[in-house]
């Protein structure tokens, strides 16, 4: 199982497509979804939660610090966080669980499992970058949404699939979601 969150920034179709890959993969997935990212998804995609909730296996409230999710003993083997907030990443980096997406962020770092944070912020500052050292030196991957051009892309959907052909490599899963760079310019 991948542990799935969804938080206020914008960029929630990478969170969305995650989603839809994994479970056309067959790959269960238990979903997280803020009440800031509710928001975001109605406005930058017309979608609303009950329709979120339907791509994942499970569904947890983000305000719910008592489901079995925020327990080191829930078995699952990774954790996305797409997008990322810079104030979801402040709370991970600084031990704050708070929600049960902090707070199995969390829990993915103590027990050692993968946690991939996907953050869509520009531009930086300073606290923002010593935060993701902060979760990067505790084992946390960094997955910036940042697109590669290489493979020429027609689409914002081609561009879309590039993250989440990303987020599929970082956690292992064989996928074919962007054209590979072969060494050889066309």
């Amino acid at each position: 199982m991948i542990v799935i969150a969804i938080t206020g920034a914008s960029g929630v179709i990478y969170g969305k497509r995650l989603l839809e890959v994994l479970k056309d993969l067959g790959v269960e997935t238990a979903l997280i979804v803020t009440d800031p990212a509710k928001i975001i998804l109605d406005y930058e995609l017309g979608i609303k939660e009950e329709n979120i909730k339907m791509l994942a296996s499970e569904y947890y409230l983000p305000k719910d610090l008592t489901s079995s999710i925020n327990s080191g003993s829930f078995k699952f083997e990774s954790m996305v966080i797409v997008p990322c907030t810079m104030k979801t990443l402040s709370a991970i980096a600084n031990g704050y669980a708070n929600n049960a997406v902090t707070r199995s962020a969390d829990v993915t770092l103590k027990e050692r499992r993968k946690l991939v944070i996907v953050p869509r912020e520009t531009p930086l500052r300073s606290v923002h970058l010593e935060n993701m050292l902060k979760v990067s030196k505790e084992g946390g991957i960094i997955l910036p949404a940042m697109p590669g051009f290489y493979h020429k892309p027609k689409s914002n959907n081609e561009l879309v699939d590039f993250i989440v052909g990303k987020i599929l490599d970082v956690l292992g899963i064989d996928n074919n979601m962007f054209e590979r760079w072969t060494g050889e310019m066309e």
